[in-house]
């Protein structure tokens, strides 16, 4: 019966370290997502106040938490390819509502309230994830609809050097645009 016992425990172990793993392959931590469960904003949510954001870390989206590469498991897309972001101003109507950023910490917090701040910017511009054709999202601001970023560094990385493009440097959606594939679309 000991022996047994010893088994089960043993292969509990080897599990929650392969998901251990496997959460750290992905770009995401304990650290980042403070709660699991999808939640849905409030029907009026409270107008949240962003402490200042970090500059991003490096072009390909690396955060504190991940190793390797940053963005495994998701498609790099054609060479060249640039991916789908709103490009009219019918994209821009009716947008998703973006996720509280209350349930997250670290940069994955900061990106959600960048977003949450400024959606209609944030959907003028491509995911280098390339999640559009993994997922179906229609610009970098989908991936904030539900958990999509909390689990990748180029979401995030994305979304504060956006922030950080559109409020320190005053440039316009198409100018963050193009500074992001100059940025993003030549590392595939």
């Amino acid at each position: 019966m000991k022996a047994h016992k010893k088994i089960k425990l043993a292969l509990a172990c080897a599990l929650l370290v392969a998901a251990s793993l496997m959460l750290q392959a992905c770009g995401s931590s304990s650290e980042q997502v403070a709660s699991p469960k999808r939640q849905q904003p409030a029907a009026t949510p409270r107008r949240e106040q962003s402490p200042p954001l970090p500059q991003a870390a490096n072009a390909h989206g690396a955060s504190e938490t991940a190793t390797g590469d940053a963005h495994e498991g998701h498609s790099h897309g054609a060479p060249g390819r640039v991916p789908r972001f709103a490009a009219t101003k019918a994209d821009l109507k009716n947008l998703p509502p973006v996720l509280s950023a209350a349930q997250f910490t670290g940069k994955t917090r900061l990106a959600y309230a960048a977003v949450k701040e400024m959606p209609e910017t944030i959907a003028q511009l491509p995911c280098y994830c390339h999640c559009d054709e993994g997922f179906g999202h229609k610009s970098l601001q989908t991936c904030f609809t539900d958990d999509h970023a909390a689990h990748c560094a180029v979401c995030v990385e994305e979304a504060l050097l956006a922030y950080r493009l559109q409020k320190e440097e005053g440039l316009k959606p198409a100018q963050i645009r193009e500074r992001i594939i100059a940025q993003y679309g030549g590392q595939q």
